[in-house]
């Protein structure tokens, strides 16, 4: 644990420090941008939805599974509150994870064509106490041809991606309306992580 490195968008020593049991390089940039320091936790949990679980409720226990396991291996001497986040896409009722192929993210990009779809992210804090909040984001795609959702795969951006596509990459030329956070669909909605943050003392101006 001590070759995790620290992370900041600025050099001010007073931050408040956190762990961030993430392992996505969005939301490390998004942290950065508001000017947290933290220390990167990866944590490995089972991400699959449970039977009859809600996107929601899923979202928000994935969150904080991954808080608490961060918290579950802490270094020692370190008591620092650990943040864990998830996003989920979802699509006419159906949650649409990382392509797992070609064939699926095509076949996810042409769902969403001409369409408006949920982006959905929890975010969660985990120390002596726990809280997480969650943001729902409304995203609307025009309509797609098949050799543009093609094109699109072989750039490489949607290989990795819920949803098959990045918004703050080459897909923001598909979105013609997006309702909610943007840092939200990116994977850590800012406003309502500022507000946790602070819930927990965890003051950035």
């Amino acid at each position: 644990m001590n070759s995790m490195a620290t992370h900041s968008g600025t050099s001010d020593k007073r931050l408040a420090n956190i762990f961030l049991a993430s392992q996505s390089p969005r939301r490390r940039e998004l942290l950065q941008q508001i000017g947290v320091r933290f220390e990167l936790l990866p944590v490995d949990i089972d991400e699959a939805q449970q039977a009859d679980e809600t996107p929601q409720a899923c979202v928000q226990r994935l969150a904080l599974e991954k808080a608490r396991a961060g918290r579950a291996v802490l270094p020692a001497g370190r008591s620092q509150p650990v943040m864990g986040a998830d996003t989920l896409v979802v699509c006419g009722g159906a949650v649409l994870g990382k392509p797992a192929d070609r064939e699926a993210a095509l076949a996810m990009l042409q769902s969403l064509s001409g369409t408006t779809h949920q982006v959905i992210t929890a975010v969660a804090l985990a120390a002596d106490h726990e809280a997480s909040c969650i943001s729902t984001s409304d995203v609307t795609f025009r309509r797609l041809t098949v050799a543009e959702c093609e094109a699109y795969w072989e750039t490489g951006e949607p290989r990795d991606k819920a949803g098959a596509y990045a918004v703050q990459g080459l897909a923001a030329m598909f979105i013609s309306r997006l309702e909610g956070s943007y840092s939200g669909v990116m994977g850590l909605p800012l406003y309502e992580t500022t507000a946790l943050l602070k819930d927990f003392g965890i003051t950035l101006l």
